[in-house]
Order: C-alpha cells, then sequence, then structure tokens
C-alpha cells in the first residue's frame, strides 16, 4: 500500500489541492492533524480530504475549533484566527472534527499529531526530546506533526541517543531502527523553505520519501486578506516560518 502522509494543512486549500496534485499515486491520505486553523478555507479543506479513503487526526487547532481547548494558550494571531474558524465552521466539519482523534495505530505504524508522549501540545524539535518519546510507543515507526518541520528522529539503542535526520531527495528505508518521522506542513512550513511539505509512504517496500511543492502562495495570502486574517500569518507564508 501507498499512503499520502500529510499535516498541518491549516485550512490552505490551494497548498492542499496542490499537493494532491503533485502527488504520486497513492491508495489512501493519512492526515496528521489541523486541517484547520490559521487559513482561509477550513470547510472546503475538511470537504476536500472526505473525498478519498483517509484517515486523520485531531490537531491542537483542530480542537480550538471546537472549543475543547482554552485560546489563552495561544498567541494573538492565533487565537483571533481560531475564534474566526469557530464562527466559519459549517456543521458538518463540527461534527467531522469531533471524530478525530488525537492519535492511533495503523497498520503497524503509531500516529500522533503531536507526539507520542503528549499527542495534542509537545513540540519534537530536538534528539533528547525525541528519545525520551520512543518509550511512549510499540512498534518500529511513529508519525507525528505539529512542528510544521520535516524531519526523521532515529533510535541509536546502543549509544541512547537519537540521530536527528533531514529530509532528502532519496527514499529513506524504514528498516532496521526504530524511527519518529514528521512530513512537514502542507500549508504553513516553517523550516525556511515556503513549498508545501509532505510524503509518501510505501509499505511494501517499506520506503518514506519526502517531497516538496511550490503552490500560489499569493492566492492564499488574497483569500486570508479578505477574510480580515492577522498580517502575520499571511506574511508568513512568504518565507516559510
Amino acid at each position: 500500500m501507498r499512503y499520502l502522509i500529510i499535516s498541518d494543512v491549516h485550512a490552505n486549500l490551494v497548498a492542499l489541492e496542490t499537493v494532491l496534485s503533485d502527488a504520486p499515486a497513492f491508495d489512501e491520505i493519512w492526515c496528521l492533524g489541523d486541517l484547520v486553523g490559521y487559513g482561509p478555507d477550513p470547510n472546503e479543506c475538511i470537504e476536500r480530504i472526505q473525498e478519498f479513503p483517509h484517515v486523520s487526526l485531531a490537531g491542537n487547532h483542530d480542537q480550538a475549533a471546537l472549543g475543547n481547548l482554552d485560546l489563552r494558550t495561544f498567541n494573538r494571531d492565533a487565537r483571533y484566527a481560531n475564534l474566526w474558524t469557530q464562527s466559519e465552521l459549517k456543521a458538518s466539519s463540527f461534527e467531522y472534527l469531533a471524530s478525530l482523534p488525537s492519535h492511533m495505530e495503523r497498520e503497524g505504524f503509531y500516529l500522533a499529531h503531536a507526539s507520542p508522549r503528549e499527542p495534542i501540545w509537545e513540540y519534537l524539535l530536538d534528539p533528547k526530546q525525541a528519545y525520551a518519546n520512543f518509550s511512549y510507543f510499540d512498534g518500529r515507526v511513529c508519525l507525528v506533526g505539529h512542528t510544521h518541520v520535516p524531519i526523521i528522529f532515529r533510535l541509536e539503542e546502543e549509544e541512547q541517543h537519537c540521530a536527528m535526520l533531514l529530509p532528502s531527495a532519496d527514499p529513506v528505508p524504514l528498516n532496521p531502527h526504530r524511527l519518529i518521522i514528521n512530513p512537514g506542513s502542507v500549508g504553513q512550513p516553517r523550516d525556511g523553505d515556503p513549498r508545501a511539505s509532505y510524503a509518501l509512504l510505501d509499505t511494501e517496500a517499506m520506503t518514506w520519501e519526502f517531497h516538496r511543492v511550490a503552490y500560489p502562495i499569493q492566492i492564499t495570502q488574497e483569500r486570508m486578506r479578505a477574510r480580515g486574517l492577522p498580517w502575520r500569518l499571511i506574511e508568513r507564508l512568504e518565507v516559510g516560518r
């Protein structure tokens, strides 16, 4: 089976459509959370992903849109965007988001929005944090999102630490090491590259492929301006930060 792995779409329909057009053939989508928040098209992104065989997790912004998180824990721009998203969600979108888990096991892979240890909030950005999280899931591979940064953490058991591997254009073999992998963000990358980030998981070949694709950022920005979303959220799309 071939799975399209996406995360942190953040209501950026233009980026999502570009990824769907660019991706190699796949059998199912695995979304690691945060379909909404920040961006201008929350209902459309929810409806679009439902056109495919898929599973999805609930991220912190999805939970915020449902009113399940205290918005005071978000920064000012994120708080404003979440309030706007709450006001825009259709009943069907609300019901869809409310049905999503924050973590699951799928085909021998552990999926969590943020981390195995704290599925909603923890940011896995360094090897020390990642190393501590390997004891919180069984199996060989865990897939996470949340940081908007594509990366692989590889457990080096004998040395009792993690290696941090940056994305490459070549397929990454998933055996024999235990791994925590982040595909990066479709809708709001934060690694200095504004192109949408996603991945392809092949469970027959047991390989992982990172992908990047440019999309017309200005269209998303124009939609955000028209909806009165914060200027910082609009401008950051250009620089991938």
